[in-house]
């Protein structure tokens, strides 16, 4: 029988909110032509919606990475270890600032940039991550 430990809950709910967080936005932009045909309305309609869910798994996603770290001892970790985590930190941050500024923008250009934003920096922080464990 495999045990249910505090390790294996934290990686699931961390890994269960990188697939929201990242996969929701790749899913969204897959999708935003169509929504587009709906109507002028149907594109924020869904954002918002999207938004209702994504940001408490933004949120659970930076809680269980601080749980991450303060699991493992940092310090023993290698200089690439660390240099890797901080620039995962410097992603995840600018995902979140650059969604929120898309939630905020007004202008076509704007929302386009910072969802665009968004995305790359997630996914860019979801590989920084998996380099993390390899």
């Amino acid at each position: 029988m495999i045990d249910v430990d505090p390790f294996t809950i934290r990686i699931f709910l961390h890994l269960l909110a990188v697939t929201v967080w990242v996969g929701g936005q790749i899913v969204l932009a897959a999708l935003l032509p169509v929504i587009r045909k709906l109507g002028p309305e149907a594109p924020g309609a869904v954002a918002r919606q999207f938004a209702f869910v994504a940001w408490p798994f933004y949120a659970l996603l930076v809680g269980t990475g601080i749980w991450n770290l303060l699991s493992i001892d940092f310090t023993s970790r290698t200089f690439g270890y660390q240099l890797v985590f901080f620039i995962k930190l410097i992603l995840v941050a600018l995902s979140g600032l650059a969604a929120w500024g898309h939630t905020r923008a007004s202008s076509s250009l704007v929302k386009g940039i910072t969802g665009g934003g968004a995305a790359v920096t997630a996914v860019g922080a979801f590989t920084c991550g998996v380099l993390m464990v390899t």
